[in-house]
């Protein structure tokens, strides 16, 4: 029985969950379906051990190129996170400089300087 076939699967299906389009809608389950699978895939993983027969080897290495797909498709999804979070920010920042224009300016009333000596 080859042991690397299950990893293979559950690889192969979070290639497929990555590959379906994905929107602001649905972009947190399909996070949560690939934290569920890559938990899977970490206990497999952590349950194989050498040696491994010559299909076990050639799978691992698809394995390894199928892995490098997600961590690609992975990274736009996290950058795409990363430009939603400055745009919320920044509607923050001008929402609350709209609601409360003069929150930044400073003055100086009600300083005494004293020139005595």
């Amino acid at each position: 029985m080859n042991r690397v076939e299950p990893i293979f699967n559950i690889t192969k299906s979070m290639q497929l969950l990555l590959d379906e389009e994905i929107t602001a809608k649905n972009r947190e389950q399909v996070i949560e379906m690939l934290q569920q699978k890559i938990e899977e895939r970490g206990q497999l993983l952590q349950h194989l051990t050498e040696p491994y027969s010559i299909e076990e080897e050639t799978l691992g290495a698809k394995v390894v190129k199928l892995n490098q797909q997600i961590e690609i498709k992975m990274n736009v999804i996290f950058d795409q996170i990363k430009v939603e979070l400055k745009l919320m920010k920044k509607k923050k920042k001008s929402n609350n400089s709209y609601t409360n224009p003069y929150q930044h300016v400073q003055t100086n009333d009600g300083y005494f300087m004293d020139n005595k000596k």
